[in-house]
């Protein structure tokens, strides 16, 4: 999970919904054929080697859908991303509110959409991962992951990084390992939207659990990450004012 780039300017670009309805689909369906692939197809299950070429296989498509995110401007398949990216934008309520009500909507729905294309075409991908814990160790579990991917992702993005290989190699690389950490606990999901659309295909997505374990968790973790980034990274811009106002003193 990457910060989508934010809106030059702080303007809203309406364009950006209709991408991330068809990204969002495609992302639920990329990661169901990677599962079916390595379950159904190669037949690893139970095998340590299925972890191997789950990630390998994981690493090239978030390549793809991370170009495809520099190709439309900005359209994401996670809303944890986009929210991310408009809080720390600083463009103001307007793009606050577009982002939470018109585009995290549009990759739910693109999201559910998803899940029933893919499980009209291969039924044998199933309905998901569903909570194998209690509720309150998995939206700990679920929290913690996503906090510790949101850290490395908005510092990047601070940071400014140009290289697109190893700036998606980084976030990669440290995503599939709390995905994998999670996986047995919660699915490593990180994702409300794909989460809530394998729910929708279970009949309990309006449950207590996955409300507090999939986006109440979530939600907290990635403003409480934004909230400790900015926090440990002061701009330059303030850091050279401070240097001018002290030497002035002197």
């Amino acid at each position: 999970m990457s910060p989508a780039p934010p809106p030059s300017g702080g303007r809203i670009r309406p364009w950006l919904v209709v991408g991330d309805l068809v990204v969002a689909a495609m992302w639920v369906c990329a990661g169901a054929l990677v599962k079916l692939a390595v379950y159904g197809v190669l037949g690893l299950g139970g095998r340590p080697e299925a972890d191997a070429v789950k990630v390998a296989l994981s690493l090239v498509y978030m390549f793809f859908f991370a170009w495809l995110e520099g190709f439309t401007g900005g359209a994401s398949y996670n809303p944890l991303t986009v929210l991310a990216g408009a809080l720390a934008s600083r463009a103001g309520p307007s793009l606050y509110l577009f982002t939470a009500f018109v585009r995290m909507p549009a990759q739910v729905f693109g999201s559910i959409l998803g899940v029933k294309l893919i499980r009209a075409a291969l039924p044998k991908v199933g309905k998901g991962a569903p909570l194998s814990v209690g509720v309150h160790h998995g939206a700990l579990a679920e929290g913690l992951a996503t906090f510790m991917v949101v850290i490395v992702s908005v510092t990047l993005k601070k940071k400014e990084m140009k290289g697109f290989f190893m700036k998606t190699w980084i976030l990669s690389i440290w995503k599939m390992t709390f995905h994998l950490l999670s996986s047995d606990i919660t699915g490593g999901v990180m994702n409300p939207a794909s989460a809530f659309a394998w729910a929708y295909a279970r009949g309990d997505h309006t449950t207590f659990d996955h409300l507090l374990v999939y986006w109440l968790a979530p939600l907290q973790a990635t403003l409480l990450g934004l909230w400790v980034v900015t926090l440990l990274t002061k701009p330059k811009k303030i850091e050279e004012e401070s240097d001018e106002n002290k030497t002035k003193k002197e």
